[in-house]
């Protein structure tokens, strides 16, 4: 019985491990990532909509948005950093849907008002469509929104790794513990 709790208590601790190193792969993989997002702001401007499913963001572009077929409100910030509502318009353009972020306000409802028609700007993260076109200016009478950043992107890989050993040595450390106690009553030490 005590081989098969020794072999419970090593595989669990070699998983919590691994994951330790899994988010050692991961920061590193995310500093890479975040070096060329850096780099994205001095290479020319792609084209908008992107073609593949990882666009090039943080990257300069323009798009011509025909018709915009919907919104949708998002937290946002304008370029001074106030907090408020980013105003997101869904566009068209030969058929193919796209995300444009034409603003910000502190009213939820504003800027609605824009038709569509040419915007320049940086790509920027989007929960729906994975990315969206940041506009330059307002549009629709709305404040610039704060453009897109690498700073932005959240990399606590490390971090999660140092909570992933913790883990590991504090399961080992009280298996050990409870195993010690465990052979002192069973010499009657106690």
């Amino acid at each position: 019985m005590r081989l098969l709790s020794h072999l419970v208590v090593f595989i669990a601790v070699a998983i919590l491990f691994a994951l330790g190193v899994w988010q050692l792969d991961r920061a590193r993989w995310k500093e890479a990532l975040l070096a060329d997002y850096e780099a994205a702001a001095d290479q020319p401007a792609v084209d908008f909509p992107y073609a593949s499913d990882d666009p090039p963001l943080f990257r300069r572009s323009s798009a011509a948005c025909e018709s915009v077929t919907g919104w949708r409100d998002v937290a946002g910030a304008n370029a001074a950093g106030r907090s408020g509502y980013a105003h997101i318009a869904t566009c068209t353009n030969d058929d193919r849907e796209f995300a444009v972020e034409t603003g910000w306000s502190t009213d939820p409802n504003a800027g609605r008002n824009w038709s569509g028609g040419d915007v320049s700007g940086v790509i920027g993260p989007d929960g729906i469509f994975g990315y969206r076109l940041v506009s330059d200016e307002g549009l629709g009478g709305l404040e610039a929104s704060a453009p897109p950043s690498p700073d932005a992107v959240r990399n606590n890989h490390r971090s999660y790794a140092v909570q992933w050993f913790i883990f590991a040595f504090l399961a080992a450390g009280i298996y050990l513990l409870a195993l010690r106690k465990k052979i002192r009553e069973e010499r009657g030490d106690g």
